[in-house]
C-alpha cells in the first residue's frame, strides 16, 4: 500500500509504503463500538449523588402527636415522603469504567486506521509545523489539504502548529502515544505525520512479529521423557 506524502499547502512532497497488517485490516464495526464504548465508560465521573434519610440534615423529632390529630402516624421529616427529604434508589458515586483486553484494543486500533485509508479519509504529511502561530494562516493550509475537520496524529509538538490548532473546532492534535479509536473515528479526515506512521507500525505490529517467534520457540522445545515407575 503506497501513499503519497503531502506538505501542509498539498502539494506532494514523495511516497510512503504502508504496513497493511496495521492499514490493511478488515474494517470490524463491532469491534470499533465496543472500543469506543469502553472509553466512553472511561470518561464518565459517576459523581451523582443524593441524600438518603440517614444523611438528611433535619431534625428527627417527632412531627406531631401520635393519636387526635385526624392525619396519618409520622415521625421525623426525613423520609422521602416529605418535601426535603430523602431519596430512595437515587443515584451514588459509582465507577462507570469497563474492561476490554489489550489485543482487543490493539485490533481496534488498527481496525479504525485502516477503515480511514479504505475510506480515502487518510492523509499523511511530512511533518506538522508551521512558521507563524497564526490560525487564520494554518486554517488557510488546512483549507488547501482538506483538512478542516481532521484528526492529527504527530511524532513531536510544533509549539506554533499547536497554538494555531487550538482555535480550529474541528481539529485535533494528539501524539503518537496517544492514538486511540475514539478521535480518530470522531473527525472526517484522519492526518499522520510519515514519522508518526512509521512510530505506530512499529508499535502495532510487534504483536504480529512475536507470534511466530513465540510459535517458533515453542516447536523447537524438547518434550519432556516420559518416566516409567518400576514395580520392586
Amino acid at each position: 500500500m503506497n501513499f503519497d506524502i503531502l506538505t501542509l499547502e498539498g502539494k506532494k512532497s514523495g511516497s510512503l509504503a504502508l504496513s497493511p497488517a496495521v492499514f490493511g485490516v478488515e474494517v470490524r464495526a463491532d469491534l470499533l463500538q465496543r472500543a469506543v464504548n469502553w472509553q466512553l465508560d472511561a470518561r464518565r465521573a459517576g459523581l451523582a449523588n443524593t441524600l438518603t434519610r440517614g444523611e438528611i440534615d433535619r431534625s428527627k423529632k417527632k412531627v406531631y402527636a401520635q393519636k387526635k390529630t385526624g392525619g396519618a402516624r409520622h415521625g421525623a421529616k426525613s423520609p422521602s415522603l416529605f418535601v426535603g427529604g430523602g431519596v430512595v434508589f437515587g443515584p451514588r458515586p459509582r465507577d462507570f469504567s469497563t474492561s476490554l483486553p489489550k489485543k482487543v484494543r490493539m485490533l481496534a486500533l488498527k481496525t479504525a486506521l485502516s477503515s480511514k485509508a479504505a475510506g480515502k479519509n487518510l492523509i499523511i504529511i511530512d511533518e506538522a509545523a508551521v512558521k507563524s502561530a497564526k490560525t487564520k494562516d494554518l486554517a488557510k493550509s488546512l483549507e488547501k489539504l482538506g483538512a478542516l475537520n481532521a484528526t492529527f496524529i504527530i511524532d513531536s509538538v510544533d509549539t506554533n502548529f499547536d497554538r494555531a490548532s487550538r482555535n480550529l473546532p474541528l481539529v485535533k492534535v494528539i501524539p503518537t502515544s496517544g492514538a486511540n479509536v475514539y478521535d480518530i473515528l470522531h473527525h472526517e479526515k484522519l492526518v499522520i505525520t510519515s514519522k508518526a506512521v512509521e512510530m505506530l507500525s512499529a508499535r502495532l505490529g510487534t504483536e504480529e512479529k512475536a507470534k511466530p517467534a513465540a510459535k517458533a520457540a515453542k516447536a523447537a522445545k524438547p518434550a519432556a521423557k516420559k518416566t516409567t515407575k518400576v514395580k520392586e
